[in-house]
């Protein structure tokens, strides 16, 4: 995360009227909900989170809402993995990267110097946090509008959805490692409760184990089942 610039209420509302289409209201509870716990002088940190909390949902809705209408012929299980890949926390971080948040978004040094992984998931918080205001200050009208404008594009890009990761990596063990079936372990847990990160790693056979991360458990195994896929050709990475 970049280093934060403290901009006043005024200068943060206006550097997001042109990358949300949103003019703010109430300029105080933007600032509120972009400012870190690791930054906060009062309560401020506790307003990001509750408003990450508040965003996730609104962002989840929009969007399988957005699904249904751009795939009508999709079934459930496939409704289920573009929405996957759309909400997850690298596609927001990305997104993030796009409009230029980080650079926004108050934060202690310690914060701001985070790599990997925990990067990932401060970048998504705080877009989470973005879009939960949008819903407060100009309700659904305003969010669906900022969801739409970069999470439409990204959806269309996306080919095929692909099959559900751990299912097809039980399948082709089966086949390739003599019926053996995936072994997942929870390797760690990171995080606050309200937001965790889980490690999980995954084994089948003689082949070396696969690690992914996620913010459940069952995201987590899903990724490492498609690390695995990846990594042996099963998945090709377009």
């Amino acid at each position: 995360m970049a280093a934060s610039k403290r901009l006043t209420a005024d200068a943060l509302a206006e550097a997001l009227v042109e990358r949300t289409g949103h003019v703010f209201a109430d300029r105080q509870r933007l600032q509120r909900a972009l400012t870190h716990a690791s930054a906060r002088s009062t309560h401020a940190g506790v307003d990001y989170e509750r408003f990450e909390f508040l965003g996730d949902r609104v962002l989840g809705l929009v969007v399988a809402d957005m699904l249904l209408a751009s795939f009508p012929d999709a079934a459930e299980g496939e409704l289920s993995l573009r929405l996957n890949a759309l909400v997850n926390a690298e596609a927001l971080s990305e997104i993030s990267e796009q409009i230029g948040l980080p650079e926004l978004v108050r934060a202690g040094s310690d914060v701001r110097n985070l790599e990997g992984r925990k990067r990932t998931n401060l970048r998504a918080d705080a877009l989470e946090s973005l879009i939960a205001v949008l819903y407060l200050d100009g309700g659904m009208d305003a969010a669906r509008a900022f969801i739409h404008r970069y999470w439409q594009p990204r959806s269309q890009a996306m080919g095929a959805a692909r099959r559900d990761a751990k299912t097809e990596l039980q399948e082709w063990a089966h086949q390739a490692a003599a019926g053996a079936v995936p072994a997942y372990h929870i390797d760690g847990r990171d995080g606050p409760d309200h937001d965790p990160v889980f490690t999980v790693s995954v084994k089948v056979g003689s082949f070396a184990p696969a690690v992914g991360s996620g913010r459940s458990k069952r995201e987590a195994e899903q990724a490492a089942a498609a690390t695995l896929l990846l990594r042996e050709g099963v998945w090709s990475a377009a």
